[in-house]
This record gives C-alpha cells, sequence and structure tokens, in this order.
C-alpha cells in the first residue's frame, strides 16, 4: 500500500513555472513506477509525465515535452514535476500515480494503482 500527498500548486502568470511534489509512504516507493496527470474542468483525465521504478526512463505527452520534467528521489520517497513555460491550458488538478511496472502502457491511467488527492495549478494569462 502506498499513499501519495502532493503540494506545490496555485496560481502563477503564464510563462512562469512551479514545481509539484508527491510524497510517498512506506518503504517501497523505489520499486513504483510514478506518474502524474491532470484533469481540468469538464475533461477527462490526461496522461503529463511518467518515470520508471529505476528512474532511468522519462515519458511525457506532447503538449508538456520540452516544458515539463518529471523526476524522483527514492532517497527520499519523493516525485517531482518541473513546470516551466506555463500556459493557460495547463490549468488543471494535478494527480500523481503509482503503479507495479510491468505494462510499458505509461500513459494508460488504468495502470496506475494508487493516486494522490490532487493538487491545484491555475495559470492566468
Amino acid at each position: 500500500q502506498v499513499q501519495l500527498i502532493e503540494s506545490g500548486g496555485g496560481l502563477v502568470q503564464a510563462g512562469g513555472s512551479l514545481r509539484l511534489s508527491c510524497a510517498a509512504s512506506g518503504r517501497t516507493f523505489s520499486t513504483y513506477d510514478m506518474g502524474w496527470f491532470r484533469q481540468a474542468p469538464g475533461k477527462e483525465r490526461e496522461f503529463v509525465a511518467a518515470v520508471t521504478w529505476t528512474g532511468g526512463s522519462t515519458y511525457y505527452a506532447d503538449s508538456v515535452k520540452g516544458r515539463f520534467t518529471i523526476s524522483r528521489d527514492n532517497g527520499k520517497n519523493t516525485e517531482y514535476l518541473q513546470m516551466n513555460s506555463l500556459k493557460p491550458e495547463d490549468t488543471a488538478v494535478y494527480y500523481c500515480a503509482a503503479r507495479i511496472p510491468g505494462s510499458r502502457d505509461y500513459k494508460n491511467l488504468i495502470r496506475y494503482n494508487y493516486w494522490g488527492q490532487g493538487t491545484q495549478v491555475t495559470v492566468s494569462s
């Protein structure tokens, strides 16, 4: 069992930056692939980024590639999402998620076993 708590959301102007953190409980954090998803009002939850349990591979949605960076610190049981050059269309609730490694389908939310409660990111124009 893994409990995930996101932090770092807030209000920022377009072009600004935020760093989201996701703190995980338990000793097994390092054995899970980790991901970030987001959900804007009236829209479905969508994939943002993922990092494998080793930290050796990362994956991004086309809409954030080159602007967002996912990382993890297994010693601190924490995952991060550095978001630069933010746009109003990045406004959403951001969720971190953990999955048991296996399928390479990192973008599919049904592959994730544990979810945080979400943190709001609002980008003003």
